[in-house]
C-alpha cells in the first residue's frame, strides 16, 4: 500500500533512470456515465495523529486542561474544515471529489477505565490535500489549533506526501497530444480530472515524468476493491482495442 517498497524508492535509483522512461500510463477508474475520466494529477496524502495529553484524575471532578476538552477543540476545527469542503462540492457541480481537500476522522484511542479522566487521547485523520492547498500553511494551521486547544498536543505523521505538480494537459505535452488524438479518433468523450486516491503516477510525476491514469471502462459502476468487482465482457474487449490505439500513438511520440 502506498508504493513504499515499490515505485516510491525505485524512481530514485540508477536502475530506474537507466530505463529512460518518458511517460507513464497508469490505472484510472470506471465511469457510470458515457464519459471516460482521464487523471492528470493526484492530491497529497497526509495521514496524521494528534496525541493529546491533559490533566488526569478522578471522573467525579471537573479538572482543567483535560485531554477530552482539547480533543473536542481539535475535532471541531477539523470537522469544520471538512464541512467547508463538502459545501464547496455542493455549491459547484463542476467540481469532483479530487478538486477538494478531504478530511476524515479514522481512529480514536485512549482511556484507562470508565471513572478515570485519561492522561492521553489520540485522534487519527486521513487528509487528502487538494492542489490548491499550501502545505506549509496547512501544517502551520494545525499547529495553531493545537496551541489554541491548550497545548500538550503532539502531531505525528504516518504519511506526509509532498505537493507534486500535475501532468500538463495542453500543447506543451506531446504525450498528452498523442493520447488526445487517439481518443478523438476513437470518438471517445474524455474528462480530465484529479484522481481521488493514490497511484504510482505520483512518484513518476515527482521526478518530472508525465503520467496519466486511464481505464477504458465507461458505463460501468465504480466497484474497485468491492466484494463483487466485475466488468462486462463487451467493455473489456472494447477496452483492449482502445488501449491498442492509445499505446500505439504514445509509443510513437
Amino acid at each position: 500500500m502506498g508504493g513504499r517498497r515499490g515505485m516510491r524508492p525505485f524512481v530514485d535509483t540508477a536502475e530506474f533512470r537507466a530505463l529512460n522512461i518518458g511517460f507513464g500510463l497508469d490505472e484510472g477508474l470506471a465511469s457510470p456515465t458515457p464519459e471516460f475520466p482521464v487523471f492528470y494529477a493526484e492530491r497529497s496524502v497526509w495521514r496524521l495523529t494528534f496525541k493529546i495529553s491533559g490533566t488526569a484524575g478522578h471522573g467525579s471532578l471537573l479538572l482543567p486542561n483535560t485531554a477530552g476538552v482539547k480533543l473536542q477543540y481539535m475535532l471541531n476545527k477539523m470537522m469544520e474544515l471538512r464541512k467547508q469542503q463538502v459545501q464547496r462540492l455542493e455549491n459547484n457541480p463542476e467540481l469532483t471529489i479530487g478538486d477538494v481537500t478531504t478530511i476524515n476522522l479514522t481512529r480514536l484511542g485512549g482511556g484507562v477505565q470508565s471513572n478515570v479522566v485519561p492522561p492521553l487521547l489520540t485522534a487519527g485523520f486521513d487528509c487528502r490535500l487538494g492542489l490548491d492547498i499550501d502545505h506549509t500553511e496547512f501544517e502551520a494551521q494545525l499547529q495553531r489549533w493545537m496551541t489554541e486547544a491548550g497545548g500538550g498536543i503532539e502531531l505525528e505523521f504516518d504519511q506526509q506526501h509532498p505537493y507534486v505538480p500535475p501532468t500538463a494537459t495542453d500543447d506543451s505535452n506531446a504525450y498528452w497530444l498523442a493520447f488526445k488524438r487517439a481518443t478523438d479518433e476513437l470518438g471517445l468523450t474524455i474528462r480530465p480530472q484529479i484522481f481521488t486516491g493514490g497511484t504510482d503516477s505520483r512518484y513518476l510525476r515527482r521526478v518530472g515524468i508525465p503520467a496519466l491514469g486511464f481505464s477504458p471502462m465507461n458505463n460501468t459502476p465504480v466497484l474497485l476493491h468491492d466484494h463483487d468487482e466485475w466488468l462486462s465482457a463487451d467493455t473489456y474487449l472494447k477496452g483492449v482495442q482502445i488501449y491498442v490505439k492509445i499505446i500505439h500513438n504514445i509509443a510513437n511520440v
